[in-house]
């Protein structure tokens, strides 16, 4: 398997794979509390079997090429990812989105893995929209999305039902042409 860097010592970005459903389901367990105050994740992975199917739907919209999850990990251990939840190629969208256990909270671990994924959606896979679909209260995941350079286009008001309640929903995105830009002058 192969690992892409992250510049920091010990970081990098790698696949996700089924086989891996195990320390997939002992990082949700690490981080589910935390995770789940802004992502459902944590509702969905609750034992082996379902986090086999998560990342089989994952491994699955890779074959299609219509998604990817890759894991963040800090000195070996798995403490996040990054995903393209959706990918249209034909249409050229995505969205994109992230989540880290609180113990790798703080060092920028997600910036840089999301600027990884979303560079290949840019240049390989000719991804002229990329989208970051945010809860308001998600305060570090929209310093996120400014850092990478993403414009907020709007607020879906009550868009989102979470564990029984409505939630607005912020949307952000960068262009492709803005994307390219960005990379330029950095």
């Amino acid at each position: 398997m192969y690992a892409i860097s992250l510049g920091d010592e010990g970081a990098e970005l790698c696949p996700l794979e089924p086989w891996q459903a195990e320390e997939f389901l002992a990082h949700m367990d690490r981080g589910r509390e935390f995770i789940g105050r802004h992502n459902g994740l944590p509702d969905v992975v609750t034992d082996v079997e379902s986090s086999r199917a998560f990342l089989q739907a994952y491994a699955d919209k890779t074959a299609s090429d219509t998604g990817r999850i890759h894991g963040i990990r800090w000195d070996g251990t798995l403490v996040g990812a990054v995903i393209l939840r959706t990918m249209d190629v034909a249409q050229r969208t995505a969205e994109a989105g992230c989540w880290l256990e609180p113990a790798a909270v703080g060092r920028g671990l997600v910036t840089r893995a999301a600027r990884v994924l979303i560079d290949w959606a840019v240049e390989q896979r000719g991804i002229h929209r990329v989208e970051w679909w945010v809860s308001p209260d998600n305060t570090p995941s929209i310093a996120v999305a400014r850092r990478l350079g993403m414009t907020r286009d709007g607020v879906l008001r009550a868009s989102h039902l979470y564990r029984g309640e409505r939630h607005d929903e912020e949307i952000w995105s960068v262009l492709a042409p803005e994307w390219r830009a960005a990379r330029q002058t950095a």
